[in-house]
């Protein structure tokens, strides 16, 4: 065994040293992209003092949820058994650049009419690619592209998850704050009802007066089994981010009160900054580099390839010859492509033509996300002049039906202008919880489009 070990360990050294390889062609990637120094969009964040945006909103329970889903989080589970298994398979293929050994013993006793005999061989087997043509290091390659990918892919899910559930919270806060509005519209509109009624009663207002103010009183109770829904709904997919049984514990304590605000984040940065934290991204690119490097490994079968093998046995045949006898051998291989009909150079056509397909999808993957950065800053600025005019709005609308209920009970004002600025004024105060909810959402969709949340390693030493 150690002579087979040391032979083909000398060829290792030898062979390997003069081995040629074929180029890998350099992968596209962010560099081979011309961006724009900065989003046009002039919104800036309020500048924060913590890398993660989540902690912006200045909300315990949210902190508490997105760390607990970080943990949790079952997709997050997966991808990281999956970078596991890719670094798994990189070690696979680092090692066929060594010998390989395998031993092997047989042992038995033959019986004929002269007697019995005893038979014994103990033998080792060996083999070693010098990796003349370069494919081996080209499938490292490729193998290790993949590895750093899956190591995005686990900081991506992160992000989706971290952003999910933000999301998720905003939702339940913004529906927890429209049944508040929901009770205390009920209840404004009741005590209209009784006054109509009562006026009714007095001979002092017609009975259609009564129809409108209860109709109003109807569609207004009507909204609780939808927003119901859409909070239990919100509820059991934050369940599901935390990893647990939806309907378990509440999300949302019950002193909660508003929809969270933003008091500040990290930097947005620029369109180039995104290039190189968004992990999926990365993964995009990792991709590119893995097509550079199948095109390396397809021209490789355009290249000579060497193959050594060895085998020693030792012993004769028999228990009493097993130190006596000693044979070994050793063969190399050479494979000169000579003619197939084109199907090697084709097969590397084929290659360089997806490589040149995944830069496409590269750069029309980055179009899109820089559209998703332009929107939540859009968004941003749009939702923030709505919440301003909508709190005038809510004021006004307030000092309205104040006024014309006051009116209505002189008997100066009909029930009309009552339940029309009843109605404005309901409708404001839900527009302006609609409107902070989604001013918040599109603070979520900002860091989610440039990256968020921090914690992406190199992959260099996956």
């Amino acid at each position: 065994m150690r002579f087979a070990a040391s032979v083909l360990a000398g060829c290792s050294l030898s062979l390997a040293a003069c081995a040629t390889s074929p180029t890998v062609p350099p992968a596209p990637g962010a560099g081979d992209i011309e961006l724009p120094a900065d989003f046009s969009a002039g919104y800036r964040p309020p500048p924060g003092t913590d890398e993660d945006w989540w902690k912006g909103f200045r909300d315990d329970r949210l902190d508490e949820l997105i760390e607990l889903a970080l943990t949790e989080n079952l997709g997050i589970a997966a991808t990281r058994e999956r970078l596991e298994a890719s670094r798994a398979a990189l070690r696979a293929e680092r090692s066929d650049l060594l010998p390989s050994l395998d031993g092997g013993a047989s042992a038995g006793i033959d019986a004929d009419a002269d007697g019995t005999a005893d038979r014994l061989s103990i033998g080792v087997s060996g083999f070693f690619d010098p990796d003349l043509s370069g494919r081996l290091s080209a499938e490292i390659e490729a193998a290790a592209a993949s590895a750093a990918a899956a190591k995005y892919l686990v900081a991506d899910r992160r992000r989706i998850v971290a952003a999910e559930v933000a999301r998720q919270y905003i939702e339940l806060r913004r529906t927890g704050e429209r049944l508040k509005l929901l009770d205390q519209s009920t209840e404004l509109q009741e005590r209209t009802l009784r006054t109509v009624t009562l006026r009714f009663e007095a001979g002092l207002a017609a009975n259609l007066d009564v129809r409108r103010a209860a109709a109003d009183l109807a569609r207004t109770r009507a909204q609780r089994g939808l927003l119901e829904l859409q909070r239990s709904q919100a509820a059991h997919a934050l369940d599901v981010l935390i990893g647990r049984v939806p309907g378990g514990t509440p999300a949302v304590p019950d002193t909660a009160d508003g929809v969270p605000g933003f008091a500040g984040g990290p930097p947005r940065g620029t369109p180039a900054d995104m290039l190189r934290r968004r992990p999926d991204l990365l993964v995009a690119e990792m991709g590119l580099v893995e097509a550079a490097a199948i095109v390396g490994i397809e021209r490789s079968d355009l290249l000579p390839s060497l193959s050594i093998s060895g085998q020693a046995l030792l012993g004769d045949g028999s228990f009493s010859g097993i130190v006596s006898d000693f044979l070994a051998s050793l063969a190399a291989s050479l494979d000169l492509p000579l003619f197939d009909g084109g199907r090697r150079r084709a097969e590397v056509t084929a290659a360089e033509a997806e490589l040149a397909a995944r830069f496409a999808e590269y750069r029309q993957q980055v179009l899109q996300v820089m559209g998703e950065a332009e929107n939540a800053l859009v968004g941003i600025a749009a939702f923030e002049a709505r919440s301003r005019e909508l709190a005038i709005a809510v004021g006004e609308s307030e000092r309205a039906f104040e006024q014309s209920n006051a009116l209505y009970r002189e008997g100066l004002a009909n029930l009309f202008d009552v339940l029309d600025s009843q109605r404005q004024l309901i409708s404001s105060r839900e527009s302006q919880i609609d409107s902070e909810a989604a001013l918040a959402t599109s603070i979520v969709g900002l860091y989610s489009a440039i990256g968020g949340p921090p914690g992406i390693e190199s992959a260099g030493a996956a």
